[in-house]
């Protein structure tokens, strides 16, 4: 190959790469919660954080009947934002009790502190190790957090995440941990066969147990475990009523809203945290536009 074709083919690498998308560099300022986004375009996939300019405004405070499950989250995170030594922490348990609202309101609570979000999607977890070398170094603490998690056989993410815990042979950056919720403790579906398949059959595999092994060693690669329970019906009411007062709301009020607010639990076939903040908006709503067009009513 003559020096004239390889100055031409370096003069060719050179326009495709001014074609080629930027990296997006975070703007650390913008935000305290970031999303991790993908762009594709027809030079390939692009990967940068995304700044959440209006993140939920919950506070601890706000969450209520998760006393026990609180007071663990926050004293992890606590520790971690001092640099003290803390955990990755899996939230599982029944749906709208307040697993991912108690990881946002901890956000809220430690951000004048230094602690910052990232939210990763569940196909996007094999991009882990690249936003753990993005944050490396930086002063703030980072939580990566990946919400309403779980996996079936064979997903790419489900290695990346087990690696990222405690698998790889680099040591876990300092300032950052995984916080996970999910509706399943072991984060992968379990069927009645499995147990089946540890009679030995002629057909069936000849240490099944190591299959069953499999599922549940991502599960415990998270240091705390916190679980979440339905709530009872006191619970429930006393929820509605917490956010029927901060809409405003008085006691007469809340006293006469207790009726429909076991009614539309019993539609949605659950009393939860997430059941009552729908209730309680939808009722305030409701009462509000009420009022409104009775004063406008002119007198007869």
């Amino acid at each position: 190959m003559n020096d004239k074709l390889i100055s031409r083919l370096e003069q060719l690498l050179v326009r495709v790469e001014q074609l080629l998308p930027a990296p997006v560099a975070p703007d650390w300022g913008a935000a305290h919660a970031f999303r991790w986004r993908r762009r594709t375009s027809g030079f390939g996939t692009q990967a940068y954080l995304h700044p959440v300019r209006s993140p939920a405004t919950i506070r601890l405070a706000d969450l209520k009947n998760i006393d026990a499950q609180k007071k663990a989250i926050e004293r992890n995170t606590r520790q971690f934002v001092a640099g003290e030594p803390a955990n990755n922490v899996l939230l599982t348990g029944s749906r709208g009790t307040g697993k991912s609202s108690l990881i946002k309101a901890c956000l809220n609570a430690y951000a004048s502190k230094g602690l910052r979000l990232i939210e990763v999607d569940k196909d996007d977890l094999v991009d882990l190790p690249d936003i753990v070398e993005l944050v490396a170094g930086r002063p703030e603490r980072f939580v990566v957090f990946c919400d309403d998690l779980s996996f079936e056989e064979g997903e790419a993410g489900y290695k990346a995440l087990k690696v990222a815990l405690d698998g790889s042979v680099a040591a876990q950056s300092d300032n950052v941990l995984i916080y996970a919720t999910s509706n399943r403790r072991h984060l992968m579906p379990e069927y009645m066969a499995e147990n089946l398949d540890a009679k030995h059959q002629e057909d069936g595999e000849i240490h099944p147990g190591e299959r069953v092994e499999e599922k549940i060693s991502l599960s415990e690669r998270f240091g705390l475990w916190v679980s979440f329970y339905p709530f009872r019906q006191d619970d429930y009411l006393s929820i509605v009523a917490h956010w029927l007062a901060s809409f405003g709301c008085g006691e007469r009020e809340i006293e006469a809203a207790r009726g429909d607010a076991l009614r539309f639990a019993l539609e949605r076939g659950s009393r939860s945290g997430r059941v009552a903040w729908q209730f309680a908006k939808d009722w305030a709503g409701q009462h509000a536009v009420g009022q409104a067009k009775a004063r406008k009513k002119p007198a007869r």
